[in-house]
């Protein structure tokens, strides 16, 4: 199921050309898999208490059409896989019906010791 998060662009996100800095879509997608994380009801609060954080492994990135100032977007994610250990996810930052930005997202998990861990099993129930 598609998630969808809401932006606009602000002053503050973009660049002397007047769109879009190219680094913000990398900020927006982060918040796109955050609020998809707290809307599946994963508590992150809970995993840190427990030794294990989300940790993105791999973004490929494809910037195809600028957003400017003022443009109502909408970022979009969908896991596209989970294993045991990382899950890939899709993202895309549109406006209206028009993609700008498309993402190739692999997360992982990582222990108190910074080493890869498991994903922890109730996440890949709800997700699998």
């Amino acid at each position: 199921m598609t998630h969808k998060l809401p932006i606009r662009v602000y002053y503050e996100d973009t660049d002397m050309a007047g769109i879009v800095y190219y680094a913000n879509y990398l900020r927006y997608i982060e918040r796109g898999r955050s609020e998809w994380v707290r809307d599946n009801g994963m508590d992150q609060n809970a995993m840190k208490a427990e030794g294990v954080v989300f940790a993105v492994r791999r973004v490929e990135a494809d910037y195809l059409q600028p957003a400017k100032l003022d443009d109502e977007l909408v970022v979009e994610t969908d896991v596209l896989s989970v294993t045991a250990a990382r899950m890939v996810m899709e993202q895309h930052v549109k406006r209206g019906g028009e993609v700008l930005f498309h993402a190739m997202v692999t997360v992982v998990c990582i222990g108190d010791n910074g080493m890869p861990t498991r994903l922890p099993a109730k996440v890949r129930q709800m997700l699998n």
